[in-house]
């Protein structure tokens, strides 16, 4: 994923993340263990921080690890964390896990995906769910909002889908407002201009008391999930930061008896 320079001072940038957290300089300034006045300070470009204080501002701020990078360069510094590509032997470890994870969630649908949600791994579940996509949707890279959101992708068979596409827009929103990224960019853009396609059962759409549900009809059942996300704790490298787990676990005991039955 490639990063939108849009600023080359690291004062207007710190500024932009103080601005976004909705926290004022005398707050920052006491969790980063600092003052108001050497925070204005570096916002105006009167003092050039060093490279301790912009990692200590930027961990005040929760500022995503590869934008962490981005202000170290905007500062002169080099960047503080490493973005390995995931085939390097040094992540087997990783790979090894998160397959395993993957495997162990089965007979339900689990992937990993990136930054850009291309997809990085999946069990078997997930495969089942996305039986009857178009083949240049499941040709690798596979992208996940494409795969969910196109007209011949699982679009067609989600009962829910208004509902649920405006939630996996707005997911995508936030994180833009986030990560400068000209890919994820257009990638939202693409997305939110697929045709919402007509169909789906007749009658209410059942819902959940604690969570919105992901409803998509496969073997002519209608299936029931809710979907978590995970990340890692605490990321050194831009990688793994960008990473996360997505699951679906079944709403139902019907969703669940469907899915062991296709996957004894």
């Amino acid at each position: 994923m490639t990063t939108v320079a849009l600023d080359t001072g690291v004062g207007t940038l710190l500024r932009s993340w103080r601005e976004r957290r909705r926290i004022s300089q005398l707050e920052l300034a006491l969790r980063a263990d600092s003052s108001a006045r050497h925070i204005s300070f570096i916002e105006t470009g009167r003092s050039r921080p060093s490279e301790e204080m912009i990692l200590r501002l930027a961990d005040r701020l929760d500022v995503p690890v590869r934008e962490r990078n981005a202000l170290l360069l905007a500062a002169g510094y080099a960047p503080h964390y490493a973005q390995t590509p995931l085939d390097d032997p040094a992540f087997g470890p990783l790979r090894e896990g998160m397959e395993r994870l993957l495997e162990a969630y089965e007979p339900y649908p689990a992937i990993v995906v990136d930054g850009t949600y291309h997809v990085v791994a999946a069990n078997r579940g997930m495969a089942v769910l996305a039986e009857g996509a178009a083949e240049h949707l499941l040709t690798p890279p596979v992208n996940a909002m494409r795969l969910t959101l196109h007209p011949r992708g699982l679009a067609p068979r989600i009962r829910n889908l208004r509902e649920w596409r405006a939630d996996l827009l707005g997911q995508m929103e936030r994180q833009i407002a986030l990560v400068r990224s000209a890919e994820l960019r257009e990638l939202y853009e693409e997305v939110a201009a697929y045709p919402v396609p007509e169909g789906g059962a007749p009658g209410p759409v059942p819902s959940l008391p604690f969570a919105l549900p992901l409803l998509i009809e496969h073997g002519g059942r209608t299936l029931s999930f809710v979907c978590s996300i995970a990340t890692f704790n605490t990321p050194m490298d831009v990688t793994v930061a960008e990473l996360a787990i997505e699951t679906f676990l079944p709403a139902d005991r019907a969703t669940a008896d469907h899915l062991r039955a296709l996957m004894p």
